[in-house]
This record gives structure tokens, sequence and C-alpha cells, in this order.
């Protein structure tokens, strides 16, 4: 086994990105490209096998390659992101994921971005957002409920994904900023608040033991200390600005070779 990260360069036009809660800021091109490849490196770093995909200046969203598929042990799921300007970023993912599983993709009328979807185990938790809606969940459960996966809706208010307000940070431990999805979900689960002060600090990017978490969130990131969760910090507040974050930035997987025969993975149309 090792891990996989597929990852996607910044593009060009990242300052016309969608926003739906933060306010428009300029964007440093270079000050993002930087840190993205940093953020690289420190999957690199933690023994993940980065493949990075071409930036596409029409596609100012397509770094948070996360949001494009949902990648499992058994299949890959492409998404129908919830953004019209956003579903044409799921074709080059698509090609990516085919060496490693098959894929099934969602179909209208259902939206889902990868950054609603959290698993846990068997359990899958979907965000019930702007972006994603319960047509693509119930598609999600058909898919998954054969491989005995448990799928349950989170309503989430205030932010744009699930994972803006939640993420496994440990074996058993969430990290939640309670104002924004309901940290009783999530039982029997320990659920670490973030500072109040920080409430986009439940972001963070859990690779075996280790998680890939911001340097901007310091109060947060002592709490984390106090339950010795192991970070690797990596400076991310460009994209930020763009309403992004450490899982954002890239789909991580373990390859699974006894699961998917080389080239048995087919995109459904």
């Amino acid at each position: 086994m090792k891990w996989i990260a597929i990852t996607r360069a910044v593009s060009p036009a990242i300052a016309h990105c969608e926003l739906t809660h933060l306010d428009r800021q300029p964007i440093d091109l270079m000050a993002a490209r930087t840190q993205h490849q940093a953020y690289e490196e420190a999957l690199r770093a933690l023994g993940c096998e980065v493949l990075s995909l071409p930036a596409d200046p029409a596609l100012p969203d397509s770094v948070f390659v996360e949001d494009t598929a949902v990648v499992f042990d058994e299949l890959a799921v492409i998404t129908r992101p919830g953004a019209p300007s956003r579903r044409p970023e799921i074709v080059t993912t698509a090609v990516a994921l085919r060496p490693y599983r098959p894929l099934v993709r969602i179909a209208p009328p259902g939206s889902l971005d990868g950054g609603d979807v959290l698993r846990v185990g068997r359990t899958v938790y979907v965000g019930l957002t702007g972006r994603t809606n319960q047509a693509a969940i119930d598609q999600l459960t058909a898919e998954l409920s054969p491989h005995d996966y448990v799928i349950c809706a989170v309503p989430v208010h205030g932010c744009l994904h699930l994972k803006s307000a939640a993420t496994h940070v440990a074996a058993d431990t969430i990290l939640c900023n309670p104002r924004w999805v309901d940290p009783a979900v999530f039982t029997p689960l320990h659920v670490l608040e973030v500072d109040a002060a920080e409430p986009y600090a439940a972001n963070g990017l859990l690779i075996d033991t280790q998680v890939v978490y911001p340097t901007t969130f310091p109060a947060t990131r002592r709490r984390l200390e106090e339950q010795r969760i192991a970070m690797t910090l990596v400076d991310v507040s460009e994209l930020q600005k763009a309403e992004g974050a450490v899982t954002c930035c890239s789909l991580v997987f373990e390859t699974a070779p006894h699961l998917v025969p080389r080239g048995a993975a087919m995109l459904q149309q």
C-alpha cells in the first residue's frame, strides 16, 4: 500500500473564483503558487506520491480538486459540483483516477461537492449545503450501501462545506466548529471544538496519523497539541482567500491493487 495525492496547480484565473461566505480580497498569484508547491512538498514528506495536474486558466477554482471526486477503497465517485462554473473540472480528475478505481458519477438533479463528504471508517457524513443536495446523497447511498458504508446526512449552516465545519483529525477525534454543525452528529467520537475566535479552524487533513494543518489558527493548534495530535504546518493563507483549505487542495487515498484490476475502471456516462 502507498498513499496517492492528486493535486492541481493554481489557475492564473484564481482571482475570479467562486465566493459564498467571504468578501473578495486580492490574491497574490505567485504567493498562492508558492504556498501550493510547499503544500505538495508536505504531502511528499508524509509519504504521498503526488500527481500534480496542470493549471487551467478557464477554471478559476480548479486548484480545489477535492470537490471533484470522493475516493473510497472500492470505487471513486466523480461529483457534480454545486457551482455550475466548476462542473468542467471533473473531466481531468476522472482521467487521473481511472488507473486506480472504478468510477461512478453523480447525475442530475444531484449536486455534490467533495468538500461535503467526510468519511470516518465505514460511516460517511455528507453535508447538506448550498453545494450538495439530497438527490446526490441518495445516489451516493445507492453506490456505497452495497459496500457496507453507512451514509449520514448532516445539516450545515453558515459555511461552504461540511469540511469547513468538521474534519477527522485522529482515530477517534473530530475537530469541529459547533456554530456550523451539531457536534452530536459525530457521537460516539470525541469532538474537539475550535477556538471561538477562529471559526475556520476546523479544517485539517489527516494522512495516516499526521494532520496537515494551517499556520493561521494558533489558538486551535494549541488545542490539538494538548491532545497530542501530530501536525505538519502549512501556510495556505492566499488560498484561504478563495474560500479554500488544506483538505480542498488534494485527493488523498491509498492504492488498493487487490480491489481494482488495472484497466477495469470505466467512467459511467
